[in-house]
């Protein structure tokens, strides 16, 4: 008896399926024998399907990742340029384009480091966290400061009423960074800092701490966040104009190259970009030209590029969308090295390096059902791994509600050395490599990158990019689909807009006024005991090194940089206040334009 032929498959059910391109003769053959009959039983889903699910304008299922880019049903070696080739477009591991990772033993030699964000309340309680995460296995310390020290102002001041220890840790002095870092060794353990626009105040201090421990500077690693430029486009935590705040940055990189070979002097953060309502492909391209505008002032300042860039490093966002997380961090590695080689001439190695810090998506951790939110960070956190982060931070599951308990600190710690000792990814190098999706999502992501470039270079850069309020147009316009996505269900959130429960509040780690009154109590004690005389004359110092304009580097650090004046400052105790006031008067304060 003879078999029944499956019937045609029509041209345009040929072109939805291979998405308009030309397919092979193979691929033809599967759609018709092998694909047509299982879509007339059982058609693709629309609404309530995996997430990234809904309808085009003729009703067919329309899949994309959580950005909205597009996924195909299939891909296969078609999907990848005809020039595509292993050796010259993906390459090995440790070598250009770096797609693969800058290590060419990936976790084999070093695991990432265990680098957990934590801070609240008074410098003693976050030291006495500090102490039970590295006893619990972390590997690194990553500082979060409250809201008055991230804008500048002392814990007493009126604008620091009811936000004193609240987000983070309260530093109003050298006196309170030396409580903070008190029994731990900083010529051992690696420590970041999320600081901003007073970034230059708090890494004096920890300089000055690190010396009084008798540290060397050469030999203490870490990085302090420092990137100005995000806060203007995302989190708008600024003091200063973007001008003098730039010049503060690159007094960062001059004085850093010269005396804290380890330390990086700045970590270019896409992840607050994200967390505002970045698509993923924003937050690289702007992350990544934000180091571009870096590298452009530094430049101009006379300092060389193979000097300074080795210390330049990146802070990503880990969100949910697993395989578009993977291509983000693969495409950055690739993008930096042509960035640095082609644009600005590096030859030193160390300086095509794309070396990156991940935290996991705290924006994509809801408030409902919060347990929920340690599988959300599992996910996020082994996508970074994939990807080939050099350090990691996952977020505890109750963040939406409150500063991390110390059990979901705990947790969140575990999880990541469960990735690292249980899990099997850590054994090979970049073990996803060679996925046609993969290296198709990886190369739209560069070049989706580029074409942002473009746009940037004919706005005249970041800076003034910034000043029109372009990115900020269009992450808005991004964090708005998102939502409308969300509140039409074409996005599943489990236990917000789907699967929801009545639930009890959960125990939370509550901060209450008691730290606001101590620090201002330790204020007034410390300014009682200092030499006023010696901190208004190294406050003037400052200020007058401040007010000119810095001369070209020449392998030394200028007359003028501002860090040595800070660094005198903190070492009579003159406080983060006074300090960022005594540079609001030169510099004075920015407003941002309103963005129509």
């Amino acid at each position: 008896m003879s078999q029944r032929k499956q019937p045609m498959v029509a041209d345009s059910v040929i072109s939805d399926v291979f998405e308009g391109r030309h397919p092979s003769d193979s691929e033809k053959q599967w759609a018709e024998k092998v694909l047509a009959p299982v879509l007339a039983k059982l058609p693709e889903k629309a609404i309530g399907a995996p997430t990234g699910v809904n309808v085009d304008e003729r009703g067919h299922a329309r899949y994309t990742t959580i950005s909205g880019v597009p996924i195909g049903r299939l891909y296969t070696p078609a999907d990848l340029p005809e020039d595509w080739n292993y050796e010259q477009s993906l390459g090995y591991p440790g070598q250009p384009p770096y797609t693969r990772g800058i290590h060419a033993t990936g976790y084999r030699g070093k695991l990432f480091t265990m680098r957990q964000f934590s801070g609240f309340a008074s410098p003693e309680e976050t030291n006495q966290r500090y102490k039970y995460l590295l006893d619990h296995g972390g590997s690194g310390l990553s500082v979060a400061f409250d809201l008055p020290t991230l804008m500048g102002y002392d814990s007493d001041h009126p604008a620091s009423e009811g936000e004193v220890g609240k987000c983070g840790v309260a530093i109003d002095s050298l006196e309170d960074m030396e409580i903070l870092f008190h029994g731990i060794d900083l010529e051992k353990t690696s420590v970041s800092m999320t600081i901003n626009s007073p970034a230059s105040v708090l890494w004096a201090m920890y300089l000055v701490v690190a010396e009084k421990q008798g540290a060397d500077w050469k030999k203490i690693s870490g990085t302090i966040q420092n990137d100005i430029l995000k806060e203007y486009i995302a989190q708008k935590e600024y003091i200063y104009p973007p001008a003098p705040s730039m010049r503060l940055v690159i007094d960062t990189f001059e004085f850093g190259s010269k005396f804290t070979p380890r330390f990086n002097t700045i970590s270019i953060s896409g992840y607050h970009i994200r967390e505002a309502g970045s698509t993923a492909l924003q937050e690289l391209a702007f992350t990544l030209y934000d180091g571009v505008e870096y590298v452009e002032w530094a430049r101009r300042r006379g300092l060389a590029v193979d000097e300074f860039g080795p210390r330049l490093s990146f802070f990503f966002n880990a969100h949910n969308d697993f395989f578009e997380e993977i291509a983000k961090y693969r495409a950055a590695r690739t993008i930096w090295y042509r960035v640095m080689k082609e644009r600005f001439g590096a030859t030193n190695p160390r300086t095509w390096f794309m070396r990156f810090h991940t935290q996991t998506a705290g924006v994509s951790l809801p408030a409902q059902q919060p347990m929920n939110n340690i599988a959300r960070v599992a996910l996020q956190a082994m996508a970074a791994v994939l990807g080939g982060t050099q350090s990691l931070h996952t977020d505890a599951y109750d963040e939406a509600l409150a500063l991390p308990t110390e059990e979901a600190a705990r947790i969140a710690l575990r999880t990541q050395q469960i990735i690292a000792y249980e899990s099997g990814v850590t054994q090979t190098v970049d073990p996803l490599g060679g996925s046609y999706f993969l290296e198709r999502l990886t190369l739209d992501m560069a070049k989706g990158a580029f074409d942002y470039f473009h746009k940037l270079d004919s706005l005249g850069g970041m800076v003034k990019a910034i000043e029109r309020g372009y990115p900020q147009k269009e992450i808005a316009e991004s964090a708005y689909q998102y939502q409308r996505a969300v509140e039409a269900k074409e996005k599943i959130i489990v236990g917000v807009n789907e699967f929801t429960i009545e639930e009890q509040p959960p125990n939370i780690l509550y901060i209450g006024e008691t730290v606001a009154r101590q620090q201002s109590a330790k204020l007034k004690a410390l300014r009682n005991r200092r030499s006023a005389d010696e901190v208004r004359r190294r406050l003037e110092a400052l200020q007058k090194a401040a007010s000119r304009e810095p001369a070209a580097s020449n392998g030394n650090v200028s007359p003028c940089n501002t860090m040595p004046y800070i660094i005198d400052a903190v070492r009579a105790y003159a406080t983060v206040g006074e300090i960022c006031e005594a540079l609001r008067q030169v510099y004075g304060t920015y407003t941002e334009a309103s963005i129509t």
